[in-house]
């Protein structure tokens, strides 16, 4: 593998997916919808909702459609609402419950098909439709919206699958790239210490200690250890595709991996909706130590304990031709 693109991964450091990036929208977020939608539960029955302790920034709404306006002509300006006041807890309230609900502008087609879905929404909230309305609509005009949200969740999953698609077949044309039998795709960034494709590689029996930053196809972070501490698992624990990866990398390598829904998550996806079904996985991996069952690599000193002796360790326990310690 060409050695020209090198990267170390820190862990203030941001992964760069542009050169596989496509242009998709972020619609993952309407994910745990098409979920309950495509289950025998009828798409719009409730359920408990936690409160949302997340620190994460909350983005201002942007028009989603071309035919919505920035002006505010015609409707009355919005009262500022004054920091630490009431009004901006009962607001911070209102933006977390939102945050519960998430994003359901994904399925809807346009700026009136958001109004009527506030609408709905304001109405319930404030008691306007009670409750014996609310059941004889539903059950009136219930299977239709779980076809629409069933057609329209899977016209966002296409989506999805089509970028992740897209997104291996353009980083398998990379030279420096490997495609495995099963679609993973392999792109070594930098090497250990022995060179690249030298030192001691898993197996699926290893143990292993691993920094990974984990992303969906429009650049989502799913999961990561950048941050903190590096993991360490059992690779035979993990899913196929790293599995697979992992076992042609080398002690210290760092490499990109492109793993196929298939050896992913598959159609399902992950219970807490954060990996779609059917969604490619991209993730940068520094594979840090094998700690078990490796094969390859050179002849090691191992002390009495039966640890690895390294070249700067002190009191090693061996003594040199004039007996002094090495």
């Amino acid at each position: 593998f060409s050695t020209s693109l090198r990267t170390h991964i820190t862990a203030a450091q941001s992964i760069d997916f542009h050169r596989y990036t496509s242009k998709m929208k972020n619609h993952h977020i309407a994910i745990a919808i098409a979920a309950t939608a495509a289950s025998s539960v009828s798409a719009f029955t409730p359920g408990p909702l936690p409160i949302s302790t997340s620190h994460h920034p909350v983005q201002r709404y942007t028009p989603l459609f071309a035919d919505e306006s920035s002006s505010s002509s015609g409707t009355a300006a919005a009262k500022a609402i004054e920091e630490g006041t009431h009004d901006e807890l009962m607001y911070a309230l209102g933006v977390n419950l939102a945050r519960q609900l998430g994003d359901v502008r994904p399925l809807v087609e346009n700026s009136e098909e958001l109004t009527q879905v506030a609408r709905g929404l304001l109405d319930t909230v404030v008691g306007k439709f009670n409750e014996d309305n609310q059941r004889e609509l539903l059950a009136r005009r219930g299977d239709d919206l779980n076809k629409i949200i069933v057609d329209r969740a899977n016209n966002i999953r296409k989506k999805i699958e089509e970028a992740g698609t897209a997104m291996l077949q353009e980083m398998s044309e990379n030279p420096e790239t490997a495609t495995l039998e099963s679609g993973v795709v392999i792109h070594p960034l930098e090497a250990g210490p022995e060179g690249f494709g030298k030192g001691v590689k898993p197996t699926q029996a290893s143990t292993v200690k691993v920094h990974y930053h984990g992303t969906l196809p429009d650049g989502t972070v799913f999961d990561s250890s950048l941050g903190g501490d590096p993991v360490t698992f059992p690779l035979g624990g993990v899913i196929k595709g790293w599995q697979a990866g992992l076992q042609h990398m080398c002690e210290g390598e760092t490499a990109m991996l492109g793993i196929p829904a298939a050896m992913g998550y598959g159609d399902a996806g992950t219970p807490d909706g954060r990996i779609p079904g059917g969604a490619s996985l991209f993730f940068k991996i520094q594979l840090i130590e094998v700690l078990s069952a490796g094969v390859g690599g050179g002849p090691k000193l191992v002390g009495a304990d039966g640890t690895e002796l390294k070249k700067n360790s002190e009191g090693s326990g061996l003594l040199g031709a004039d007996g002094k310690p090495l």
